[in-house]
């Protein structure tokens, strides 16, 4: 008996750990009260109602959704043909090319978000929009390389040299056989350039401006001036959201193949 408290005591901290915010969040944002607190004093929907009524977060919606797609699909572009080169070929410096690749994950998104701001953004005097969009780009590439890349590793290369001795050329090789036997490979990918995009704070906190910020930074901003369970059941609502697209993307895709 001893053992088995001994053993399940630690997973029942780690999942308090873990599930407890959420739920705290969620109570939270179900309060039926006019401040934010928990335990609330009863429960309500109105602050989740509430939530669709502010402009301010539609608008940021707009931008987060707008990154998050784009900026996902952008890195795709870019980083689907660096990994089938990385995987097919020997290229100089490979290694190397992964370490500069991998670079914003490693580093952290302060320092990121500090240096495009003082290094990019300010001396080419981009507009907002377009600094975001790059910067967001550029934060998911590694995961998109670092996924397709897998899809890449695992996939039998002699299928494609089937396909050009049987007339094909390189690229349409590529487009009829490879592509779409990775395409959960890449379907991965964007799923998890999209949520780690839409729910992106600190390089997105830096490059922000007046009238365009992303979901998240609006949220913080919000905080500043308003203390009502709005927030709370935002947050919630966007952990909801999360926590489906991986649900689903693990049950038809085989999500944790990949990442």
């Amino acid at each position: 008996m001893k053992t088995r408290v001994l053993t399940f005591l630690p997973l029942a901290l780690t999942l308090i750990f873990l599930i407890g915010p959420f739920i705290v969040i969620v109570m939270a944002g179900l309060s039926s009260g006019n401040n934010l607190a928990f335990p609330p004093p009863g429960l309500s929907l109105k602050w989740v109602i509430k939530v669709f009524s502010i402009e301010s977060f539609r608008a940021s919606f707009a931008m987060s959704m707008f990154l998050a797609i784009f900026g996902t699909l952008a890195a795709l572009i870019l980083g689907i043909p660096a990994s089938y080169a990385m995987s097919r070929y020997k290229v100089p410096g490979s290694e190397t090319v992964r370490l500069i690749v991998s670079s914003p994950i490693i580093v952290p998104g302060i320092i990121v978000g500090l240096a495009l701001l003082r290094y990019f953004v300010v001396p080419l005097s981009l507009s907002i929009t377009l600094a975001l969009f790059a910067a967001h780009t550029a934060l998911i590439l590694p995961y998109a390389v670092r996924v397709v890349s897998a899809s890449l590793n695992n996939l039998r290369s002699d299928i494609e040299e089937a396909a050009v001795l049987l007339g094909a050329s390189r690229s349409g090789a590529f487009f009829r056989v490879i592509l779409p036997n990775i395409r959960g490979g890449v379907l991965s990918a964007f799923i998890l350039g999209f949520v780690t995009s839409f729910n992106q704070v600190p390089v997105s906190l830096f490059l922000s401006g007046p009238g365009v910020r992303t979901l998240p930074i609006d949220m913080i901003g919000y905080m500043e001036t308003t203390y009502d369970p709005s927030v709370a059941a935002l947050a919630a609502l966007l952990a909801f959201l999360s926590i489906g697209i991986v649900f689903i993307a693990e049950r038809f895709l085989g999500f944790t193949r990949y990442v």
